[in-house]
């Protein structure tokens, strides 16, 4: 994603020319152009979503000293639910880095330095200390145990800082800091998730070919490296021994925010605002089992099932689709987007299956893989995590049997899902059978949607799940 705003011009443009009027009879015109002033430009961080007040440097793309072309990525950068590569919009040469990896900065402060050709570099590394931006160190690293809701492994950003000392100026220009992921002035670019993987498994990221943009080091070629390690030795000792399990909690410490968890904790105290109400609901899921069973092979999950089938019912009740912003009005959503709520290391987020009443199953399960893809590597777009008219939360993978989900600003209502489970039940003839039942929790803004609503909501989906076969229409 392109962000045109974010390079702005800081220099003296050329004056305007000047008249003269010569000696004689007739006035002669004589242009006269003042010399044009250096064009540095400078690197803003920017506002990746509508929640973000500062923003972490993932990686430099670019090194100081490098010519960048319009349209290449030059930084990667860590808003409040993912990363992003931020493209420059001018050709130049990227002059000055005020903001070292792993240190975040407010957003609108400056982050680099941009010049025009190679004589300003010089120039540019003067001016900055002047413009440098106010920076915060980055958190004290710290290894949880997983905590994944559906099928997403749980990426951890891990990042080292490199900052520049202002007593290292000398004749106005600093000293480029030699950073410790690059060899010989190259920088390694990886995402966090590669990085946390490579840290777990003692991989050198200098020795990973990136399959990513621009040669970016992405998890899979480093779990690559990890499985041609263990080809290498046999498979019986794939790794050394330190690199089988990763580092654990580090009982006792203080760990802050991350820049994610910051933005979540944000958005649950917002939600206490929204008076809110809870209907669960009982479903037999022995139909959908047997159709998950016979099309699992074709790519389809049960994300994508779930999906669909609550997609479907929102199409019989807008009312349960719907969300109020502003306490005087709702809106009738006029797209069904279905999130799904995925628990990571450092927050959490909710990718989006846009439209799931219009896309057949086999395209959502593609569509819902791709989300799982971008999540882990954290380059998800804000359009596919921001978007979502109603929430799917499922922790049925952990055996979870019941739960209540909390609100998601600005939405109507989120669904948790609980585990299917072989149950006991009597039947309409005073029959006693064993079935697969799963407990469905709703919680729904009250000012919008009332419980008369919700259970009709909720029997329309009962029906969907237990008589599945509209689902691979």
């Amino acid at each position: 994603m392109s962000y045109s705003h974010l390079l702005h011009t800081s220099f003296i443009p050329k004056a305007p020319p000047s008249l003269r009027c010569g000696s004689g009879g007739d006035a002669n015109l004589t242009w006269t152009t003042l010399p044009i002033q250096s064009k540095i430009r400078e690197i803003f961080m920017p506002a990746l979503s509508s929640t973000m007040t500062e923003g972490k440097i993932v990686s430099w793309v670019k090194s100081e000293g490098d010519k960048l072309a319009k349209g290449e990525s030059v930084v990667v950068v860590e808003s409040d639910k993912a990363d992003m590569d931020v493209e420059s919009f001018y050709d130049g040469y990227l002059a000055a880095i005020i903001v070292d990896e792993g240190l975040s900065a407010a957003v609108g402060s400056t982050i680099a330095l941009l010049a025009e050709s190679e004589e300003e570099i010089a120039l540019a590394q003067s001016q900055k200390s002047s413009s440098s931006a106010p920076v915060s160190a980055p958190a004290p690293a710290a290894t949880e145990d997983p905590k994944v809701l559906d099928e997403i492994p749980s990426p951890q950003t891990t990042t080292s800082a490199s900052v520049f000392s202002n007593a290292a100026v000398s004749s106005g220009a600093l000293a480029s800091a030699v950073h410790p992921a690059s060899e010989g002035g190259k920088r390694v670019v990886a995402s966090p998730y590669a990085k946390k993987l490579a840290k777990d498994f003692g991989v050198d990221l200098r020795g990973v070919i990136g399959s990513g943009p621009n040669g970016r080091v992405v998890a899979k070629d480093v779990e690559a490296k990890v499985a041609a390690a263990k080809v290498s030795s046999g498979g019986a000792t794939a790794v050394p021994t330190e690199m089988a399990k990763p580092k654990g909690v580090e009982l006792g410490s203080v760990v802050p925010f991350t820049t994610m968890q910051g933005a979540v904790s944000r958005n649950m105290v917002e939600s206490l605002a929204v008076p809110t109400f809870r209907v669960g609901y009982t479903i037999t899921t022995d139909a959908l089992d047997a159709l998950y069973k016979k099309i699992k092979s074709k790519g389809v999950t049960m994300s994508a099932l779930l999906a669909k089938a609550t997609a479907l019912a929102l199409v019989k009740h807008p009312v349960v689709n719907s969300s109020c912003r502003d306490g005087k009005s709702f809106t009738y959503n006029s797209h069904i987007n279905i999130a799904v709520a995925v628990a990571i290391d450092g927050g959490l987020i909710t990718p989006v299956l846009q439209d799931a009443d219009k896309i057949d199953l086999y395209s959502l399960s593609r569509k819902w893989k791709e989300l799982v893809d971008k999540a882990r590597a954290k380059q998800l777009q804000p359009n596919e995590y921001s978007t979502g008219t109603f929430t799917l939360s499922n922790l049925g993978m952990f055996g979870v049997d019941r739960f209540d989900a909390i609100l998601p600003p600005g939405t109507g209502a989120i669904m948790a899902v609980g585990a299917s489970q072989p149950t006991l039940v009597g039947t309409k003839d005073g029959r006693i059978g064993l079935k697969n039942q799963m407990q469905v929790n709703v919680t729904a803004d009250h000012r919008v949607i009332y419980g008369a609503d919700l259970a009709a909501f909720l029997q329309t989906l009962a029906k969907i799940i237990e008589d599945p076969k509209d689902l691979t229409l």
